[in-house]
């Protein structure tokens, strides 16, 4: 037989469980949160890093492309003179394929792009490296005169989702958000785009989804800031490997003075090769 003091008892050492799993649970929710805060810094600090190490190379490459590009280049054209030279002094066959070899040396510096292998252009990062960072599309929308399809289909679109019908604020938002999407489909030429988003318009915005659990949002963060920390290991991975960042690291503390350095060996080399060829040429 329970007697109401045997329920009382049960009831309460229901509640006590109840309330240790809720304990429980609290506290779990609070360590994620604390993993989530360190894990962000830590993710800001490294951006901050990559970024500055980022600044640095660049900057480095364009200097070293605007002091060194024009002393290299006159360096090769003088060894292709120098070897012509000699080639129509000697008529020697030997002579002529060197000068062949030096004429065909003979090239513009490599562009930034190619020294960084893509993650680094003359406007800084590429659009395939920030796309990467930053998810968006790597694809740029090609210069193209758009079909009759596609004028149609842009034509609908903007009548029926202009950002100017909205009657809120956050309709307006919507559709001014939707709109920038039309308009990159329809400057691409995209008529097939243009048929999915008029779809997708007329089906209406997607119902809102419940809202996850505290902790499965806070572990979904941590999923982010893990995939974001591997692109940016990528990256600086990509600058490290660099020929540039590979000059940057011989002088630290004084890149400038090293790029001086450089520069004052290839006029030296440049003096002596225009000495010669006047020899050549004056023999």
């Amino acid at each position: 037989m329970t007697t109401p003091q045997d329920r009382q008892t049960g009831e309460q050492d229901t509640d006590g469980q109840e309330t240790g799993g809720q304990s429980a649970a609290g506290a779990g929710t609070e360590r994620l949160e604390k993993a989530v805060r360190a894990a962000e810094n830590a993710l800001i600090e490294f951006e901050i890093a990559v970024e500055t190490f980022r600044v640095e190379v660049e900057n480095f490459s364009r200097l070293h492309e605007e002091r060194l590009g024009p002393l290299y280049a006159r360096l090769e054209e003088l060894d292709a003179r120098i070897a012509e030279a000699q080639a129509d002094r000697t008529g020697d066959p030997e002579d002529r394929r060197r000068a062949k070899e030096a004429r065909a040396l003979v090239s513009p510096m490599p562009s930034v792009s190619a020294l960084f292998e893509g993650w680094l252009d003359s406007d800084g990062m590429s659009q395939e490296a920030a796309a990467m960072l930053s998810e968006r599309s790597v694809q740029s929308p090609p210069r193209v005169r758009p079909g009759e399809d596609a004028r149609k289909l842009f034509r609908e679109l903007a009548r029926k989702a202009h950002p100017d019908l909205a009657r809120t604020d956050a309709e307006r938002d919507r559709r001014g958000a939707f709109i920038a999407r039309v308009n990159l489909a329809y400057s691409r030429g995209d008529a097939e785009e243009l048929r999915e988003l008029l779809a997708e318009w007329e089906a209406g915005p997607a119902p809102e989804q419940p809202r996850p659990a505290r902790g499965e949002e806070l572990f979904a963060r941590l999923e982010w800031l893990a995939r974001r920390k591997e692109l940016l290991t990528e990256a600086a991975g990509a600058l490290e490997d660099s020929a540039i960042a590979a000059m940057l690291r011989m002088a630290p503390d004084d890149p400038d003075g090293l790029l001086e350095e450089v520069a004052a060996g290839l006029r030296t080399q440049i003096d002596e090769r225009e000495r010669q060829l006047a020899e050549l040429l004056a023999g």
